[in-house]
């Protein structure tokens, strides 16, 4: 067997490659694999290089004709596509990925080796949806603040000219001043609203550090608080996650604001008893955050087990005014994607029936 403790300086520069790179024997062990690829397959390096690459592959056969292949020089590099399993998450469905397999350099023992580079067939459909939706965020958030500006100053003169009716009316008609009163009503909502719109944007941030676990445990006291049956929030932390700089009031807001919506859309659940919530940390390396590659960041998923996310607003849930529940205001995702992008990170969701997965990504330092 190979002996994987030392390994060549040639494979560090691999680490920084954002695909998965894995170097392997003639026979398919695994003798080094990148962060990319640990990051994946959700196991240490020291666990992937104990295992045979085909096995994480739906079709170990096609793999291992390859390897042998290019190991023996019968041909120099082989492409092809196969879906790649991610270890022990048998529940997930099988990943896409189109594989490269090509010659390399023996090692000092003489042993042939093999480099193999997976790509991710929706990782580039996936970047591109993130560049786009980065975009149409900030010409949303150019937009509302322009607008709520517009609204706000003629507000305050039909306010002031409602109280003045009102005040003339109630000698002369006083059934009358019960619409001034429906006009002033109005307008304090709609200026409600504006400012919640505006919120953002007015406070200055007050910048520390910051532990993601804290702010978790926060909000999940809040929503317990609120939610003291029927609903279970389940806490799943890395605790290798070091703190990092930021605003605390602002990320608790943006987290209580995922959490509180997830609790929302399981009010059905929660009169059953079986709502779902869960908070899971993870630290991810080589991310790219919009257009900016980080070395290292943190990834906090909120998932619940609630109906979904509506098909036909899946892809406008942090628009503004956007929701898929009756009597909301369309706000509080907006606002936790505003904040996110505030702190250099993002916001994105995945959904389907019975799971909702919202992961805000944030860089560390």
């Amino acid at each position: 067997m190979t002996d994987t403790s030392l390994l060549p300086a040639e494979f560090a520069g691999l680490d920084l490659l954002a695909t998965m790179v894995v170097v392997v024997s003639a026979e398919g062990e695994c003798l080094f694999a990148n962060t990319a690829f640990e990051n994946t397959m959700r196991l240490s390096r020291r666990a992937v290089q104990k295992a045979q690459l085909p096995d994480w592959f739906d079709d170990p056969q096609r793999l291992t004709e390859t390897l042998a292949g290019v190991a023996a020089n019968q041909y120099s590099s082989s492409r092809f596509d196969a879906q790649l399993r991610r270890g022990a998450w048998a529940h997930e469905d099988g990943l896409p990925v189109h594989v490269i397999v090509s010659q390399m350099d023996a090692g000092d023992d003489g042993e042939p080796r093999v480099l193999v580079e997976l790509i991710e067939i929706a990782q580039q459909a996936r970047q591109d949806r993130d560049e786009r939706t980065l975009d149409q965020v900030q010409a949303t958030k150019e937009l509302t603040r322009n607008l709520a500006h517009e609204i706000k100053n003629p507000l305050g003169g039909i306010r002031g000219a409602a109280q003045l009716l009102a005040m003339e009316l109630q000698d002369d008609n006083p059934e009358l001043n019960e619409y001034t009163q429906v006009i002033v009503h109005e307008v304090d909502r709609l200026q409600s609203l504006v400012d919640r719109l505006l919120a953002p944007h007015r406070r200055a941030q007050v910048v520390g550090d910051v532990n993601i676990h804290e702010i978790c445990e926060r909000v999940r006291s809040l929503v317990l608080i609120e939610h003291p049956r029927g609903l279970s929030i389940q806490r799943d932390y890395d605790t290798s996650l070091p703190d990092f700089r930021g605003d605390r009031e602002q990320l608790i807001q943006m987290v209580l604001n995922i959490v509180q919506n997830a609790a929302q859309v399981l009010n059905a659940r929660i009169a059953v008893g079986d709502a779902q919530i869960a908070l899971r940390t993870r630290v991810a390396r080589q991310v790219t955050i919009g257009k900016q590659r980080w070395r290292l960041a943190l990834e906090l998923h909120v998932e619940d087990n609630g109906p979904g996310v509506p098909a036909e607003i899946r892809d406008r849930i942090f628009f503004p005014l956007v929701s898929g529940r009756e009597g909301g205001s369309g706000l509080g995702l907006t606002l936790a994607q505003t904040i996110a992008q505030q702190h250099q990170g993002m916001i994105d969701c995945e959904s389907e029936p019975g799971l909702t997965n919202f992961r805000i990504t944030l860089p560390l330092p």
